[in-house]
């Protein structure tokens, strides 16, 4: 399996200290105590080693990083210093403290020290769309105030069981994007105020743990790591679930629990059996990609569809048997359908002509085994219809745009039936 991140980049640019000599001026803003500082000198300190692990080749000029100047204390400046820094109001003799840090995308090429952990009353820590390397440190664990931890877009590797169910008033987290490895923790069920979880595009492995305690999470976006085993029980709050590119097995049934379910995607898995009728009539779903697995059945109820929220159903590249199923059309808001590469047979329901254009306005059914006449709407409102119905074995004009590309040959039609 291919994955869309890039790892295999992640020493592109090593940064040697040997090649990056401090000067005079960087080493006294570097001892400097204020001692009428309002930061308290330990966070002075963890800003100053954050900037020192940069590359300063890979500081741009317009930069946040380049307006943090250690001759002025960073809580106590109202010029444009120490961009995506924010401070506490201290109270009494007490000494301000950093609670925000959130660096620009700027391409910062270096790694995240583990002094980070002495900025004990941070909230907030956004290091996103970086170039920072290497392990994540263990000393996160001790960011016990934190709500919002964004460290996505990096090259971080190694694992974070050892730290991350620490962060017990955390409410999001998106490590997406990195070298990250190893299992997803059990014990990360117990942030129990968490609402989102991205972990997408890493290298974790290993089955996904039972998260059902997470009671608040309404996004999981696990999508292209090498997760295995069938789906656990899921958190019922979840709005968005995104678990494709990865060896997912079994069934997806479990899912029909999942009344607050929008968008689901559990494509390019290995998942089997019926594409079930209570995953298709979940009453909020709008969303829906199952492409890209070996499922052998659509079920569709009769009574299902009127009033449903469904908008985009993916179903290509499964193993889908039988007949096209004409209840699709019941779904009044349904607009995009996609049904390729199974194995379907028969007629195309006479139905879907009239759901053409109203709402449909996509309609993928070729590379299945389809045959007799299309249906009469097909010809005039197909012009604005994005779609296929090539390599069947129909019979399809030339003429009509969604009939463009060749129909299987006659061998392979042998023994179909308009049925």
């Amino acid at each position: 399996m291919i994955h869309p991140h890039y790892c295999s980049n992640q020493n592109m640019h090593s940064l040697d200290s040997s090649l990056c000599p401090m000067t005079f001026a960087t080493l006294v803003s570097f001892f400097l105590t204020l001692s009428h500082s309002l930061t308290l000198q330990s966070d002075i300190e963890a800003l100053q080693a954050l900037k020192l692990s940069v590359d300063p080749n890979m500081i741009p000029p317009s930069s946040y990083l380049t307006t943090w100047d250690f001759s002025i204390d960073p809580c106590d400046n109202i010029g444009p210093k120490f961009l995506g820094i924010l401070c506490s109001s201290p109270s009494n003799n007490s000494k301000s403290r950093i609670t925000t840090l959130e660096l620009d995308g700027a391409g910062y090429d270096g790694f995240l020290p583990p002094r980070i952990g002495t900025l004990t009353e941070l909230t907030s820590l956004d290091l996103s769309r970086n170039r920072f390397r290497g392990p994540l440190p263990d000393a996160l664990k001790n960011l016990n105030k934190l709500t919002r931890l964004s460290l996505s877009g990096n090259f971080f590797t190694g694992g974070i069981w050892t730290w991350i169910y620490r962060l017990k008033k955390v409410e999001r987290i998106d490590l997406s994007e990195n070298c990250l490895s190893g299992r997803i923790p059990a014990r990360i069920s117990k942030l129990r105020r968490l609402t989102q979880l991205s972990l997408s595009k890493n290298e974790f492995s290993e089955r996904i743990p039972n998260i059902y305690a997470l009671q608040k999470l309404q996004i999981l976006d696990l999508d292209s790591n090498m997760l295995i085993g069938s789906l656990p029980k899921l958190p019922p709050r979840l709005r968005t679930l995104r678990l494709s590119h990865n060896k997912l097995t079994g069934h997806i049934t479990s899912l029909v629990n999942l009344d607050h379910l929008i968008s689901v995607d559990v494509s390019d898995n290995w998942f089997t059996g019926p594409i079930n009728r209570g995953v298709l009539a979940l009453p909020r779903l709008s969303h829906l990609n199952v492409s890209f697995n070996q499922f052998t059945k659509m079920e569709v109820n009769n009574y299902f569809g009127s009033g449903s929220r469904l908008r985009t159903l993916d179903a290509q590249r499964n193993h889908l048997l039988g007949h096209l199923p004409v209840k699709l059309v019941n779904f009044e808001r349904l607009e995009v359908i996609n049904l390729a590469h199974n194995q379907f047979t028969g007629q195309i329901p006479m139905a879907y002509g009239q759901r053409l254009g109203r709402p449909w306005r996509t309609l993928f059914l070729d590379y299945n085994f389809l045959s007799g006449r299309i249906p009469p709407e097909f010809g005039p409102v197909a012009v604005r219809i994005r779609g296929s119905l090539a390599n069947n074995c129909l019979s399809c004009p030339l003429r009509i745009p969604l009939c463009r590309g060749q129909q299987r040959h006659a061998s392979a039609c042998h023994g179909v039936t308009d049925g």
